[in-house]
């Protein structure tokens, strides 16, 4: 079938999706009065419209026409414990009757700090921020200020925050601070391993995902993690990890399973507890930086660092819900949902990457094990297609066909959402056929 006529399969699911919720249309067009496109969050838009929810509880999202989806975006990773989690809310209200904008030091930020601490292998110290975006900008911070040097290398589709994103291999652009970017290919050895050499003189960090998320649940390989290890040490630059999204893959991030320690980590999304969260942190030296009792340190400031409901939430949730053995647990769940549906998928161009209990879809005649093969496709209807498809048999994706399971999410729900995928291969199945590439 045409690309012609795939358009035109997406284009009635879209008039459906009008006529089946007035209500979140109504909503949309107050929005675009206030806000330019309706909304302050580019990743929620969706065309012709976004959904609005009024309600969550568990694992289910309630819009304001009364249709209820089985979340399976989980906020894009934040959303780990659901969204009504009786242990987490519990902890919230604590510290809402404790008194909130204490302006001072309190207990609870250092419970959090140690029980980070304690479960990622590179941090020895460290510092809170309201976002992973400031994370990442504070850790680059330090990086130039501890090595005294200005280049940054970074890696084609990888995304670290709201200004720190690279959506192709080519020079930076778009919105990005103004570092002395390099853009390199992830997954490449050979070629990163020459742009370390090549800028040895300059280069203050290398920043990366270990795993690439939005850029589509690409592992970085263990060789390529170990070759930037390497590299960095031989040059006196840092390695930074970005596991703002991957922290949540085990105990201890995927600087745990891989074995490969950074010198520094930047974390956020669902340690907060739900609360808006980030931290950087890592070797002990390097975060001395921060340290006001010496007259050179680096200022660090940050009205809401250490507010309340996110130290409590997050310590709370780290230590009583998502323990190291429930995350693990979680992981393997998801290994085992995302092989599932892997397996409902043989024999199409519908392949599901990631690691754990994060995983995208992607429609391509390769095994999308780069991206080069990730990315190559550049036509997206099946992706849009799916997501109305999912909306229809009660759930909720991300448009982009992201997927983060919480603790809320089921066996019964999996289950159903395979049931439905398969369904929907069923059903467009002249375009989901594998043909030559």
């Amino acid at each position: 079938m045409s690309a012609a006529v795939l358009s035109v399969f997406v284009e009635q699911a879209k008039t459906k999706y009008i006529l089946e919720n007035p209500k979140s249309a109504s909503l949309y067009e107050k929005a675009c009065l206030y806000m330019p496109g309706g909304n302050t969050r580019s990743v929620l838009h969706v065309d012709p419209f976004p959904l609005t929810f009024v309600k969550g509880e568990g694992a289910n999202a309630t819009d304001a026409d009364g249709h209820s989806y089985v979340d399976l975006v989980g906020n894009y990773t934040a959303g780990l414990y659901g969204h009504s989690n009786p242990t987490i809310r519990s902890a919230l209200l604590s510290a809402l009757d404790a008194g909130l904008s204490l302006c001072s030091a309190t207990p609870y930020e250092t419970d959090l700090a140690q029980a980070v601490c304690d479960r990622f292998p590179s941090i020895e110290q460290v510092r809170f921020t309201n976002s992973g975006t400031e994370g990442n900008l504070m850790a680059l911070a330090a990086a130039k200020a501890f090595t005294k040097k200005e280049k940054i290398l970074v890696f084609g589709h990888g995304y670290h925050g709201g200004v720190l994103l690279f959506p192709d291999e080519k020079e930076p652009h778009g919105i990005t601070v103004p570092h002395g970017f390099v853009v390199g290919r992830y997954n490449d050895v050979e070629r990163t391993r020459q742009i370390i050499k090549g800028n040895a003189s300059q280069l203050a960090a290398v920043l990366v995902e270990p795993m690439l998320g939005s850029g589509g649940c690409l592992p970085a390989s263990r060789e390529f993690l170990q070759m930037l290890r390497t590299e960095t040490q031989s040059v006196g630059a840092l390695l930074i990890f970005d596991e703002v999204m991957t922290s949540r893959l085990s105990p201890g991030g995927l600087q745990l399973t891989t074995g490969i320690i950074p010198d520094l980590t930047t974390l956020g999304k669902y340690i907060g507890g739900g609360m808006p969260f980030g931290a950087f942190g890592g070797r002990r030296d390097i975060m001395a930086l921060f340290d006001p009792r010496s007259p050179s340190y680096i200022p660090h400031a940050g009205t809401f660092n250490n507010e309340s409901l996110s130290m409590k939430g997050g310590y709370v949730g780290l230590t009583e819900v998502y323990t190291p053995e429930v995350a693990t647990r979680h992981n393997e769940n998801g290994d085992a949902f995302r092989a599932r549906l892997n397996n409902v998928a043989e024999g199409t161009s519908m392949r599901w990457t990631g690691i754990g209990s994060l995983m995208n879809v992607h429609f391509s005649p390769k095994k999308c094990e780069t991206v080069q093969e990730i990315f190559g496709l550049k036509d997206q209807s099946l992706r849009s297609l799916l997501y109305f498809d999912m909306l229809k048999a009660g759930f909720h994706l991300a448009k982009r066909g992201f997927i983060a399971l919480s603790l809320e999410v089921t066996p019964e729900h999996e289950e159903r959402f395979c049931e439905a995928v398969k369904e929907f291969l069923d059903r467009h199945q002249e375009f989901v056929r594998l043909q030559e590439a």
